[in-house]
């Protein structure tokens, strides 16, 4: 599970095995994770984290945008 950023709670970080899906980014912290598709950053899922703290989470996604899909294609070679 390569990280590819942290920031306060948040660990945005890539499954090893997901090459053949679109590119995205899943997001953690403590017990919450949800995911986020990368073109153009919209919310895939959520486990746990609270509606107003998921806005917070997409905004993060959505700054680190061209940072997340440079680390996908470096990682996943697309």
């Amino acid at each position: 599970m390569p990280t590819v950023l942290r920031e306060g709670p948040y660990r945005l970080f890539f499954f090893s095995n997901e090459g053949d899906e679109p590119p995205h980014v899943h997001v953690r912290a403590g017990g919450s994770v949800a995911k986020f598709w990368l073109e153009p950053v919209r919310f895939e899922r959520n486990r746990r984290f609270a509606a107003h703290e998921l806005t917070q989470v997409q905004s993060l996604v959505e700054e680190h945008r061209t940072e997340l899909l440079r680390a996908w294609n470096d990682y996943f070679g697309s």
